[in-house]
């Protein structure tokens, strides 16, 4: 039985408890306190979004008359143009957390609250804010300079930022790379974004199709989703990873300076970002437009892009570097930093688990998953984010990869993949090599070396001395 002193000090970690790694699958869900944190934003989300259709449906007095909502109709064709784009994100961010993904839950709970939550809480600060100085118009607060310059983007990457620091908080052991903020922030940002879109797709659907001046509806509608669906869909994703990595500079570090003005840092490059995009949109047009956007947009979201890449590279050197570690301590084969350190290496060991079952295809996912943990418990050692309470922690990881070694696939290198062998079936009239005459089947009272017994099938009415008369 563990102690109360040790529970505390894996508590104060973070660190995983072993007890539950031992529980049934079913039991650790129902028991788990991710699974009813899900279960409870699943509601929060769900009233956001209910109270978002409402207002967005509902009409609205201004100085100049009434200005119609939206209806579901159009709510519903919104929403299919901006799937797209948020499908685009979704895969380009998952594929970037490969050597340590986060669990499901945290993709979702961070793409469900970028669109949901923060889009709520975003929409009617913007609004509040915008009557506030006495903004006219058409009662969208984006289409006042000031509020989209001055109020909007720090409401906006407050919000959408708001989940990574309950996360950080919550889980802090599980964000151990720049990589995993990142993703974690550009889903968020794609959620933001993906309601935002609807709102906007489906207020110009409306309009479009009520105003005689827009000409061409159809084109009108187009344009909106190209602009917004495309040529500027970096936006959101790409302010709220600045703060992202504020936050994970600031999770990684022992400096407590760092751990406050890290995320600050990074909230107000997100906003200063927000502020310069929406300025430019706002306040320019035509050519200057265009100029701006690849001189300045496109070589920052190429730097993004460069940036991310690298830290997938790094997450690479780190885990072969810490893992020496374990080696030269005689805890590992000398192999694993190299093997675990390689993405070509770990989708190899898959793909040879695969093919030889479940069994092994499973205890290979949880070796490399064991194996990366320990990388990044070490990291964290040396940097000083956890006591040394890690060094139960490692020996339990260590004594894991011992067991999954026998059943799971630690280096592919010289392992063919175990496929089934097809059998080419034989022509008519031929038989296999082995098998029975092409004339019938052997007779089973035919005993090996010895001739066939007479009224067999395979006896000859021949006599079977019979020859050629001699000279």
């Amino acid at each position: 039985m563990t102690s109360l002193p040790a529970v505390r000090a894996r508590r104060r970690n973070q660190l995983p408890d072993p007890a539950r790694e031992q529980l049934p699958i079913p039991q650790r869900i129902v028991t788990s306190w991710w699974t009813w944190l899900a279960v409870g934003m699943v509601i929060v989300f769900a009233a956001c979004l209910a109270s978002l259709f409402f207002d967005v449906t509902a009409d609205k007095e201004v100085n100049e008359g009434v200005v119609p909502g939206v209806n579901p109709s159009a709510i519903r064709q919104a929403a299919w143009y901006a799937t797209s784009t948020l499908v685009f994100w979704v895969v380009v961010f998952l594929a970037a957390d490969r050597f340590r993904p986060q669990r499901w839950i945290v993709w979702f709970l961070s793409l469900g609250w970028g669109a949901s939550v923060a889009t709520y809480l975003s929409y009617y600060a913007n609004s509040w804010a915008a009557q506030q100085m006495a903004v006219t118009g058409d009662f969208d607060p984006a289409t006042s300079a000031r509020a989209a310059v001055f109020v909007a983007p720090f409401v906006e990457e407050a919000a959408k930022a708001t989940v990574l620091f309950w996360l950080a908080i919550l889980a802090r052991y599980r964000f151990v790379s720049k990589v995993s903020l990142i993703v974690m922030g550009g889903l968020s940002g794609a959620g933001f974004a993906f309601t935002e879109n609807i709102i906007y797709y489906a207020r110009a659907i409306v309009y479009a199709s009520q105003t005689i001046e827009v000409g061409d509806a159809d084109a009108a509608i187009a344009q909106i989703v190209w602009l917004r669906g495309f040529w500027t869909a970096f936006g959101h994703p790409l302010f709220t990873m600045m703060t992202a990595i504020g936050v994970a500079v600031a999770l990684r570090t022992h400096s407590k300076v760092v751990r406050v003005l890290a995320p600050l840092a990074g909230y107000g490059t997100a906003a200063l970002l927000h502020m310069v995009f929406n300025s430019q949109a706002t306040l320019t047009s035509g050519d200057a437009q265009v100029m701006i956007y690849f001189l300045v947009a496109v070589p920052m979201v190429f730097s993004a892009v460069v940036y991310v890449v690298r830290q997938v590279l790094k997450q690479g050197h780190l885990i072969r570097v810490r893992l020496t570690d374990y080696v030269q301590m005689g805890w590992l084969e000398p192999t694993d930093p190299f093997v675990f350190s390689r993405q070509r290496s770990r989708w190899r060991s898959l793909l040879v688990a695969l093919t030889r079952g479940w069994t092994a295809l499973i205890a290979t996912v949880s070796l490399q998953r064991a194996v990366t943990e320990l990388a990044y418990l070490r990291d964290a050692e040396v940097k000083g984010v956890v006591d040394a309470t890690a060094a139960l922690r490692a020996k339990e990881l260590i004594e894991r990869v011992g067991e999954l070694r026998t059943v799971g696939i630690s280096d592919p290198r010289g392992l063919k993949l175990s496929l089934p062998r097809l059998r080419r079936r034989p022509l008519a009239g031929t038989s296999e090599p082995g098998g029975p005459p092409a004339g019938g089947l052997a007779d089973p009272a035919a005993t090996p070396g010895q001739p066939p017994p007479v009224g067999s099938q395979r006896y000859s009415v021949v006599d079977p001395t019979w020859g050629p008369p001699g000279g």
